[in-house]
């Protein structure tokens, strides 16, 4: 037994009123109702149209909506996740993994129905990318095929990484554990990343590091520009072991001679 109230109370007009027990359906409330009724259907038709907009402005290889629909499996492995998530959330057993299974078949991208991803979420490409049950997903973020937001060991509870907004993740990266990843940064392809990382920041590398930051600046991950942090450490050590030999012969060849002016 439920009263709604209508804003048209005041003048009392309710127009056409039907009576079902002690519930009154005026036109107003009869239109809240329709409404509610496909509220759920509107945020899927409304989370489609986001979708599609994030992969034109991701995606340069993207020429029409169609295509999107029909060849971007990164598009279609969310979508699914839309679908199974509210259902775990509700404590549905079974159906939610299996819909993640399903769309794991038909994607080859691992989404567990458990993980909280946020809006104008895409995954380019998407093949190999493993998100945990745990982890969390900011708005606006770009993954790149074979990323693994993924565990350390057999830890419960929160044990997946949590990404800000604004976060993109190169190819072949493995984010691990129970981290966060802040606002804006950027990981390169193939980086191992087991510690947090603050807003605006570069890491790349075995295990990542941080290379470069952006403070309160944006700007898009130029995977053929990142820095080498190993490579630039062996470089710095070739040129020292170089001016070090440098000294040795020199050295030497003061000494020589100092032996020889003793000789004669």
């Amino acid at each position: 037994m439920f009263f709604l109230v209508l804003k048209g109370a005041r003048k009392r007009k309710v127009g056409i009123a039907y009576r079902t027990g002690q519930t009154i359906y005026g036109q107003n409330s009869i239109h809240f109702l329709f409404c509610t009724s496909h509220n759920s259907s509107c945020r899927m038709f409304g989370t489609l149209k986001e979708q599609i907009e994030t992969v034109f402005r991701e995606d340069p290889a993207a020429k029409s909506v169609a295509e999107i629909l029909l060849c971007y499996p990164g598009v279609h492995a969310v979508l699914f996740h839309r679908l199974a998530n509210p259902l775990y959330r509700a404590g549905v057993p079974l159906i939610p993994r299996l819909i993640s299974q399903a769309a794991r078949w038909f994607t080859g991208i691992e989404i567990h129905p458990g993980a909280t991803i946020g809006r104008r979420f895409f995954i380019d490409h998407g093949m190999g990318v493993v998100i945990g049950e745990t982890a969390e997903i900011g708005d606006d973020c770009l993954l790149y095929q074979g990323v693994t937001l993924g565990g350390t060991g057999k830890e419960s509870g929160k044990r997946h990484p949590t990404l800000g907004n604004h976060v993109v993740v190169g190819g072949g990266a493995k984010v691990l554990g129970n981290i966060r990843i802040g606002n804006h940064a950027r990981i390169g392809a193939g980086s191992v990343v087991i510690h947090s990382v603050p807003e605006n920041c570069t890491v790349v590398g075995i295990p990542g590091k941080i290379v470069r930051s952006r403070a309160g600046v944006t700007e898009p991950l130029n995977h053929g520009e990142l820095p080498d942090p190993e490579g630039q450490a062996i470089a710095d050590l070739n040129r020292r072991v170089a001016d070090l030999e440098a000294q040795l012969k020199e050295f030497a060849e003061s000494q020589l001679l100092s032996n020889k002016s003793r000789a004669m």
